[in-house]
């Protein structure tokens, strides 16, 4: 029995949606982590809220430095990697016959 191709929107469309997902994924890995063990202080402990950019530095590089690295890699992304695929003709496109 002969095996049916997929059809190659379905095959673009999951390759460029488990990108999207792996990149959400690292993101997320980076962002939990580094917020939780640099922005979460105890009052007992003797620390100085350190900064970057007028930004505190565990909101600077624990949520905008990610945001702003998957915004670049986003649009990198779609500029190169994204495929425009054809996806035929609607049926109201379709000339009709006289």
């Amino acid at each position: 029995m002969n095996s049916p191709t997929a059809d190659p929107v379905y095959v673009n469309s999951k390759r460029e949606g488990i990108i999207i997902l792996i990149i959400w994924g690292l993101g997320f890995a980076w962002t939990v982590p580094y917020c939780y063990f640099t922005g979460f202080q105890t009052t007992t402990e003797n620390w100085e809220l350190t900064m970057t950019w007028g930004i505190p530095s565990w909101i600077f590089w624990g949520v905008a430095f990610p945001w702003f690295v998957s915004g670049v890699l986003s649009i990198l992304m779609c500029l190169f990697y994204i495929k425009d695929d054809d996806l035929g003709q609607a049926e109201d496109e379709v000339p009709l016959s006289k």
